[in-house]
């Protein structure tokens, strides 16, 4: 065993609660190295939990490792926006220089180097991840320096420190980023409202969830706080993982007490004790000063038995995950949250009525939030006058690619995509992939349309591509993204996924067909139909976009239209389709 007194006061300050699971498997490995199968064994004995259940949780989140790595970790983001700065040629330079493979680990254990998903700094990539925390603007100095400093061995504590540094990228500021009010101002309006009547302005407000899907804010707040309940928690879903955004990343970091405001606004209204922040792994170096906002909160009275004096009791935990994009799937989150892996539950029933532990559970986005604590200071009508009718208040836009001014941009809801592109600087575009890889990707023809619900809508996430760029190439990437990010639970997305994944890389070497273009379309139609959850629905989104508006990108790369099987795609696909039949047959009963 790994230094079992470790081991015995992770546990001990988690209180041997299995449902902290990920949290503790998180911090052993921070200070162990690695998860070792004598800690597996230790951890699931002090949580009373089954070996098997604590392993596979570890061996889910591709943040905790179940076999040695290096003490220096790298990991490259493999973001499109970061490939097409030249991330992959500078991880090969540091790779030939330290004399490791990707994926490897050097025979003294010093380092090992691989990639991984988008790691939220799109902005200023290429971007690698050292021990979990964050280096941006990477370049050939800045890895010659970095191999110097993993060659002597320097502690990460005397790198240079403006390596660290992330910075804000705030290019345009409206209502939400300029809000100006004071830190506990939406907790005090609240209270003194009254619960009905803040719910009231919320509606009044039009506000809707910010993270893509759009619901009605105001709806979901009701729902949740009607549910019969021995408890009801809130929960902001600050897990950002769509490949291109980043403006949750800005909130979190120049304005949290604004979401920490709105989330205790939001218990006010609901009648909730208690609240949790999930964070993204990859914005571990936000968690202190998280940690150190909810300090001051309680300190203040904006936390904790007695909010303000008014004898409403509310407190907030910090939950760091662990690198998995399906967890931002509500339902995911709340499994992660629960101590287990991220699998998407089925649904009804919806976290509002059975959430968290089974019971009524509020879970908005960080920005959906922030916008709250605006409505509950200025009222809904007044939130209602920017935007759209159908599309009120400010968006945040994460603009990444092929522009010289990438960063956050705050605009009124309903301006159109070419808009977007001036401001930011953008000429000689060919595509813009908009709310990430489960997004749109639109051609020129598609500039005119507006964001909003009612034409395109944006979770946030703004990749522009020149006329330089390659349509095909973006849409492997993407494709490569969800295969990686699969949870694996239902066939036709755990198969699907790596069928896309082998075939676009057939034609990406020259040996593809018209043939597999037909495959490749016939496995979108079962991934879009068949798939337990958004992810899996949405992982053929950029394919379809492409080939139908980019064709001649694919098709350039065909070798032949004559077709040569290579495996046996029928027998492949069976089951998703056997899948499929089932719920067509299912939903017409």
């Amino acid at each position: 065993m790994q230094n079992p007194a470790v081991i015995e006061d992770i546990l001990t300050r988690h209180g041997h609660d299995g449902t902290h699971l990920v949290e503790i498997l998180r911090e052993a490995q921070e200070v162990l190295g690695w998860l070792a199968p004598t800690t597996l064994t230790a951890i699931a004995a002090g949580c009373g939990l089954p070996r098997a259940q604590v392993e596979g949780t570890a061996s889910f989140y591709s943040f905790l490792r179940t076999v040695p790595r290096g003490r220096y970790r790298i990991l490259w983001s493999n973001n499109i926006t970061d490939r097409l700065q030249g991330s992959r040629d500078l991880m090969n330079s540091m790779c030939r220089a330290l004399w490791v493979e990707r994926g490897r680990t050097t025979e003294d254990g010093r380092v090992s180097i691989d990639t991984t998903s988008c790691t939220g700094m799109g902005d200023q990539g290429p971007a690698v991840l050292v021990n979990g925390h964050a280096v941006t603007r990477m370049d050939m100095d800045r890895v010659e320096a970095m191999v110097a400093l993993i060659r002597d061995e320097v502690p990460l504590a005397q790198w240079p420190a403006d390596w660290f540094h992330v910075a804000d990228n705030v290019r345009r500021r409206d209502r939400l980023l300029d809000h100006g009010l004071a830190v506990g101002a939406p907790v005090a309006a609240a209270l003194a409202r009254g619960a009905a009547a803040t719910l009231t302005e919320l509606a009044a407000s039009g506000l809707r969830g910010r993270g893509g899907a759009g619901f009605p804010t105001a709806e979901k707040w009701r729902v949740c706080g009607a549910a019969p309940a021995a408890e009801r928690f809130v929960v902001c879903n600050a897990d950002e993982g769509e490949p291109g955004t980043f403006k949750d990343r800005v909130l979190l970091n120049s304005h949290a007490d604004l979401v920490l405001d709105g989330m205790t606004v939001a218990a006010i209204t609901l009648g909730a004790r208690r609240g949790f922040l999930y964070l993204r792994g990859e914005y571990r170096h936000l968690l202190e000063s998280l940690e150190s906002a909810l300090a001051g909160r309680r300190r203040a009275g904006l936390l904790g038995e007695n909010l303000l004096g008014s004898g409403h009791a509310f407190d907030i935990e910090m939950r760091l995950g662990a690198g998995a994009y399906v967890c931002g799937e509500e339902s995911a989150l709340l499994e992660s949250l629960e101590g287990r892996r991220g699998i998407p539950r089925n649904r009804p029933p919806f976290p509002v009525t059975a959430g968290l532990f089974g019971q009524p559970t509020l879970i908005n986005n960080v920005e959906t939030f922030a916008c709250a604590a605006q409505i509950a200071v200025q009222g809904g009508a007044w939130f209602a006058q920017s935007g759209t009718p159908q599309s009120t208040g400010t968006k945040l836009f994460s603009i990444s690619g092929d522009c010289p001014r990438p960063g956050v941009y705050e605009f009124p809801f309903g301006i159109a995509v070419g808009e977007l592109l001036a401001a930011c600087g953008a000429e000689d575009v060919l595509a813009v992939q908009v709310s990430g890889a489960a997004g749109e990707c639109l051609d020129r023809a598609g500039f005119g349309h507006c964001l909003a619900f009612e034409d395109v809508a944006c979770g946030g996430s703004i990749m522009v591509f020149s006329q330089q760029r390659d349509p095909f190439e973006v849409a492997r990437n993407f494709c490569h993204f969800f295969a990686h990010e699969s949870c694996g639970f239902c066939t036709p997305c755990r198969v699907g996924t790596a069928l896309l994944r082998r075939l676009m890389d057939k034609i990406a070497r020259g040996h593809g067909s018209r043939h597999d273009i037909g495959e490749i379309e016939k496995i979108v139609t079962v991934l879009r139909a068949a798939s337990h959850c958004g992810l899996g629905r949405s992982a053929g989104n950029a394919i379809a976009d492409t080939l139908e508006k980019f064709r001649p990108a694919w098709e350039r790369r065909l070798h032949s239209t004559d077709f040569v099987p290579d495996f046996n795609l029928a027998a492949a696909l069976a089951p998703a389709q056997q899948m499929m039949r089932h719920a067509v047959v299912r939903s017409s009963s």
